[in-house]
């Protein structure tokens, strides 16, 4: 669970100069599922594998622990709202003063910043009186949440899998009103060049938010160190690992967190953007998850920009989604992510 202390957003208001810095880093949904600190095999989990080689897994939580990171979860979004508060009203009295309307927009860490500036420049050229304003959270979770309440006005941080999952399960009414790109989840290493080298009871870590922790899951079988029961499953489970030739011991962990984890551990699959926060190249990579943005398979995983559902025709809104969808914002992925990252949308 990433440190409350830094949960406090950090504003960066785009236009011509370099956009605001913002350190913070996030996992898409630190509530994982199930959690102990046992080792289970996939024979334990009913798994039917001839050698009998067992998938290690290592999860943690307690009904307690649960319930204590809601009350945690809950005062946060409360802090976090209050700030970005104080902070709304004072920057709609200057916009004001400035004759401009300032749009306010969730993100994770700061790597999506030069993108975000691009945009900025597509509204100039445009002459659209509209300031992009970016909160950097380190923790997504609270962002849908802070957004139904209308302290953000939009979210730029999750894919289609993690957003209806997210906004089911709290009940929120939100709308993606435009896509933005799709990232690959790939295995990175210090310790190995090539994924036939993992042994026997090597680390690997994987994100712990569902809808990652699946995808995640898929690229181990992608790269022929598990076998999963079913590898078009939109989002399988440990409990569908029907084999485990590799010996490998698969450690659920805070996205942000596993780049840093890699001198204790084999190997690590986390998110393009936490790779980049953390100082790493896509091309570090030890093995590339196979992304074809035209296969159905791959839908679920292209990130998008959401809104309240009321507000989805919202002029500025919409304003802001077009000058997204421009060649020069798509020029700005390409270059942001050294073309690791595939726009998703037409201009």
């Amino acid at each position: 669970m990433a440190d409350s202390s830094n949960n406090t957003p950090s504003d960066a208001v785009a236009s011509n100069d370099p956009a605001g810095s913002a350190e913070s880093t996030v996992v898409e949904n630190t509530a994982a599922e199930g959690a102990s600190d046992a080792t289970i095999t996939p024979d334990a989990l009913g798994a039917t594998d001839a050698a009998g080689t067992a998938a290690k897994v290592s999860t943690k939580a307690t009904k307690v622990h649960n319930k204590l990171l809601a009350a945690f979860a809950a005062i946060i979004i409360v802090a976090a709202g209050l700030v970005i508060t104080e902070h709304r009203i004072n920057a709609q009295a200057d916009a004001a003063a400035a004759g401009t309307t300032i749009v306010t927009i969730g993100i994770t860490g700061s790597a999506d910043e030069p993108i975000w500036q691009a945009v900025q420049e597509e509204l100039d050229s445009e002459n659209a009186g509209i300031t992009v304003q970016i909160k950097s959270f380190e923790d997504g979770t609270t962002m849908n949440t802070l957004n139904a309440t209308g302290e953000l006005d939009l979210t730029a941080f999750q894919h289609y899998a993690y957003f209806e999952d997210n906004i089911a399960q709290n009940n929120l009414d939100l709308t993606s009103i435009g896509d933005t790109y799709i990232m690959p989840l790939n295995l990175y290493s210090e310790k190995y060049t090539d994924v036939s080298q993992f042994k026997s009871g090597d680390k690997v870590a994987i994100p712990s938010d569902l809808t990652n922790s699946g995808r995640a899951l898929k690229v181990l079988d992608s790269a022929g160190l598990i076998k999963l029961k079913d590898n078009t499953k939109a989002s399988p489970t440990l409990l569908d690992i029907a084999s485990n030739p590799s010996g490998i011991e698969i450690v659920p962990n805070d996205a942000p967190t596993i780049i840093g984890l890699l001198p204790d551990y084999a190997g690590g699959i986390t998110n393009t953007n936490h790779v980049q926060d953390a100082g790493w190249s896509v091309d570090d990579a030890i093995y590339h998850e196979p992304v074809d943005i035209n296969n159905e398979e791959y839908k679920p995983y292209i990130n998008l920009i959401a809104t309240r559902t009321k507000d989805k025709d919202n002029p500025t809104y919409q304003a802001v989604v077009k000058a997204y969808h421009s060649k020069h914002v798509a020029d700005a992925i390409l270059q942001t992510y050294q073309n690791a990252v595939q726009s998703a949308f037409s201009y």
